[in-house]
């Protein structure tokens, strides 16, 4: 009997000392998946930190070039001298702005976006110039007209736009259109004296603050030039499907 209940206490021991073990090797295995999990995990945080500062490094230099081709080609439209000295200071002072103030013009701004951008603004001049000449040919009318039938008055709007240079790029469209001056902005609310109804109330149709949000792709937004441009797709569909 006693034999017996050793035999049965000793199985009971082993039995317990192997779930003991398994439990054990489970525990380890489980740490060590872990660890490699957490190994893993970092090592892919590493590389993705190291793709995100390269991009961001080559994003920079991007936008570093793009500023200062841009103002070593208006220096030179402005400056009409092409020897070495003149071009040497060219060089010298777009470079120095350019390394100062790269992130201000293209900030976060992708660089296949900005050949969108260009596009878009080189698109948008036309019909800014557009705008120049009928608000002239306005504004003479009024200048002419005996009753000088003018009605000044500042008129206020909260934009659309969401970054600094596409309001900067607005407010200097709304003053180079005669009628119209930006006289201040403040928290995206835009102060503008406007000589006439007429002229006040062609501004707050809003076309010229969709057209530039479609010139900086700024979302959230349906823009007429979009509308524009998905109407003449429909109509050469139709044609082709006609």
């Amino acid at each position: 009997m006693e034999v017996t209940l050793l035999v049965y206490a000793t199985d009971e021991a082993f039995e317990i000392i192997e779930n003991a073990r398994k439990k054990a090797i489970e525990l380890l295995n489980s740490t060590v998946g872990l660890a490699a999990e957490e190994q893993r995990w970092m090592e892919e945080k590493r590389i993705r930190a190291l793709f995100t500062g390269a991009q961001a490094v080559k994003t920079r230099r991007l936008n570093f070039l793009g500023t200062f081709f841009i103002l070593f080609f208006v220096w030179c439209i402005l400056s009409g001298h092409f020897d070495v000295f003149h071009l040497s200071l060219a060089v010298i002072c777009c470079g120095l702005v350019a390394h100062i103030s790269h992130d201000l013009l293209f900030a976060n701004v992708r660089f296949v976006d900005m050949r969108t951008i260009a596009k878009r603004f080189i698109a948008y001049i036309p019909w800014l110039l557009e705008q120049i000449v009928l608000a002239n040919i306005h504004v003479a009318a009024l200048a002419l007209n005996p009753k000088m039938p003018i009605d000044p008055k500042i008129i206020t709007f909260k934009t659309k736009l969401e970054s600094d240079v596409s309001w900067v790029t607005l407010a200097n469209s709304i003053t180079l259109t005669p009628g119209t001056v930006t006289v201040d902005i403040k928290d995206g609310v835009f102060y503008v004296h406007a000589l006439s109804k007429k002229v006040a109330d062609d501004l707050n149709t809003g076309e010229m603050e969709d057209r530039v949000a479609h010139i900086y792709m700024e979302a959230d937004h349906i823009y007429i030039q979009d509308v524009l441009d998905m109407a003449h797709i429909y109509g050469s569909l139709k044609r082709i499907g006609g």
